[in-house]
């Protein structure tokens, strides 16, 4: 077996890591049924999912047909600047709620990109929350702190 497309394989491989880790850490929490869900139903089966692109993409990656792609060297800045974003997300979201951290998230996040503009980041950044509010607080009735003091 030859790999032909690195860089595909290294995606599948990637999938099947983190949908493995998914599922098992999943497997601790209550399965329940599809018609009453438990704590573990979805993200459990989100990991088996995420395993089974995997395995199709590695299997796609090794095919005769497969495009000859050398995977790249990485970009660590853009790497590092992702990673700060999340972390200043979980940090800011207690104090400074859904709206702010969503902004902070999508601000330093976009300084990955070398192709960063500050009315897109906005314009993202607006419909993510418009998104998630919609959908935690709205749709599934998470008690969240959206603004600095303010609950819904």
């Amino acid at each position: 077996m030859k790999i032909r497309n690195q860089t595909d394989f290294a995606s599948g491989l990637l999938y099947i890591i983190v949908g493995t880790c998914a599922a098992y850490i999943a497997s601790g929490y209550t399965m329940g049924t599809p018609g009453n869900m438990g704590t573990g139903f979805f993200p459990f089966w989100l990991g088996v999912f995420l395993v089974a692109i995997g395995v199709v993409i590695c299997a796609l990656s090794v095919l005769s047909g497969a495009a000859k792609e050398k995977m790249s060297s990485w970009n660590w800045k853009s790497l590092l600047w992702v990673a700060v974003s999340l972390l200043a997300f979980a940090l800011l979201f207690e104090a400074a709620g859904m709206v702010l951290s969503i902004f902070a998230l999508v601000f330093i996040s976009s300084l990955a990109s070398s192709e960063f503009r500050w009315k897109g980041a906005i314009a993202n950044a607006c419909v993510l929350n418009v998104i998630c509010y919609a959908a935690f607080v709205r749709l599934l009735n998470i008690p969240l702190r959206v603004w600095p003091g303010l609950w819904f």
